[in-house]
């Protein structure tokens, strides 16, 4: 395993997420940019208790982010179509 790539912010767009995240109290649909996300693609929440625990389950694995941003949309995306 290796740490995130810096900047991508992939899965928390590409996804949907059930569980409410402070500012979107119903979750967010596949696709949508999670409000916590900054201009950096960093999640505001990251160590924060309040951050959802799906959230912190995501951990940067190459069969799922790629080899870069634009390829981890598309797969967390191709993913989330799958598991529909």
């Amino acid at each position: 395993m290796s740490t995130c790539r810096p900047g991508c912010g992939a899965c928390c767009i590409a996804p949907s997420i059930t569980s409410p995240i402070p500012g979107m109290p119903q979750g967010k649909p596949a696709g949508v940019r999670c409000v916590q996300l900054d201009d950096d693609h960093l999640c505001r929440l990251f160590g924060d208790p309040r951050r959802p625990a799906v959230c912190a389950r995501f951990d940067f694995d190459i069969e799922l982010c790629g080899d870069r941003r634009e390829q981890a949309l598309q797969l967390i995306t191709r993913w989330e179509h799958a598991t529909q």
